[in-house]
């Protein structure tokens, strides 16, 4: 599958905010959840929050109550609104479905200084 596009990243102080773009195919963004992921250097890639096509959403310990996942079906386009950054949110950020039924995009790196 076409990898997804992610952008909206960039260099931000800690406590500042940013707002992802996924976009997707939309044949498999209309049928499957959708969700956001982490990587940096020398770790596996990381779930941090799902979003499913009735807007259902869940978050992992490390993003709750700062991060906001939504999806516009219209634009067949994932957000992640990510707020109160801390430095150990730096990393490249992806989209992907639960099942991984896309290749991996470039990501969009996330970098927040202290």
């Amino acid at each position: 599958q076409v990898p997804p596009v992610e952008s909206g990243g960039g260099l931000v102080q800690a406590g500042g905010s940013l707002r992802l773009s996924c976009v997707a195919s939309r044949s498999i963004f209309m049928t499957e959840d959708m969700g956001w992921y982490r990587q940096t250097p020398g770790k596996r890639r990381e779930f941090i929050a799902r979003i499913g096509s009735s807007g259902y959403s869940y978050y992992t310990n490390s993003v709750k109550g700062r991060f906001t996942i939504s999806r516009d079906d219209a634009k067949n386009t994932l957000y992640l609104q990510m707020n109160s950054l801390k430095p150990e949110d730096t990393a490249v950020y992806y989209c992907n479905t639960l099942a991984f039924t896309f290749d991996w995009g470039q990501g969009t790196q996330v970098t927040v200084s202290s």
